[in-house]
């Protein structure tokens, strides 16, 4: 009885988990739309940072991170997700560059888009925070792992990674503060994403376990598809997207966001009745 009790109780941690990720997305678009009934619809869904829909887009963010470690699972799986859950809070913290005058009320000194520097400050917060946060939790792993409550071998890659990482943000935010402003959440964003459509071709095609049905492996093909097209149309258009009548960056965020919501929505569906509710080793 208590083994019953006991995966039920995880069954149901991971499903919300999962249908929580989802509903992170709800919350950035309800955001960035409420506040688009006052500043119209600018090039970007991040642009809405400088607006007042700032509050849910972090928080939104930063959510997702906790959640995707939280969830990570094993194996390759558990290292993109890790990693994913690295570059989510600075999406969050380090805002986009804008054009000038494309948010009413925020100066841009620059013919193009650059950082706005009245949020410098705002943006070192952010940085030194999540250094700080991410020192003290490589820090408690390496006590766990010393203490034999997890395994090293199990989260180490995990914790090289976030230790790459930590020390190439705080060397590029220490050298290169200019650099990092200015490509610091565009590179942040790229990499999110791209994570998230290995992640799906992972799903489609699992180095061990049971093969997911054709259904589920056509949906996580599609997803990952998707993204990189995104991915594509985001890196190439975004220099010049403030030159453009039709906001076709806002547009291919939008749809990056969408597939991010899908890929969660399958997840959620495939697993929700799985004995072991974790992802795919």
């Amino acid at each position: 009885m208590a083994t019953a009790e006991y995966t039920t109780s995880l069954q149901r941690t991971y499903r919300y988990l999962r249908i929580g990720i989802a509903g992170t997305v709800v919350v950035i678009f309800v955001s960035a739309a409420v506040a688009a009934a006052s500043v119209g619809w600018l090039t970007t869904i991040s642009d809405y940072f400088y607006t007042s829909a700032r509050n849910g887009l972090v928080g939104a963010l930063v959510a997702v991170a906790l959640a995707l470690v939280a969830l990570s699972g094993s194996g390759v799986e558990r290292a993109l997700l890790d990693a994913a859950a690295l570059f989510a809070p600075l999406i969050a913290f380090v805002p986009t560059t804008l054009a000038p005058g494309s948010v009413p009320g925020v100066a841009v000194p620059c013919a193009t888009r650059c950082f706005p520097p009245e949020f410098e400050a705002d943006a070192a917060n952010g940085v030194i925070t999540y250094l700080v946060v991410g020192v003290v939790t490589v820090l408690i792993a390496l006590l766990l792992a010393a203490l034999r409550q997890i395994s090293i071998s199990a989260v180490g890659f995990s914790l090289l990674l976030t230790s790459v990482v930590l020390v190439a943000v705080g060397a590029t935010w220490l050298f290169a503060r200019e650099a990092f402003l200015q490509q610091g959440h565009f590179v942040a964003t790229i990499a999110f994403f791209g994570l998230f459509a290995a992640v799906s071709v992972l799903n489609a095609f699992p180095r061990r376990g049971a093969p997911p049905t054709t259904t589920f492996r056509v949906l996580y093909v599609v997803i990952a598809v998707g993204l990189a097209l995104v991915l594509v149309v985001y890196v190439v258009l975004l220099p010049g997207a403030s030159d453009r009548e039709f906001p076709v960056v806002l547009v291919a965020e939008a749809a990056a966001l969408t597939l991010f919501f899908a890929f969660w929505v399958v997840q959620c569906v495939e697993k929700w009745n799985a004995p072991d509710p974790t992802l795919r080793a």
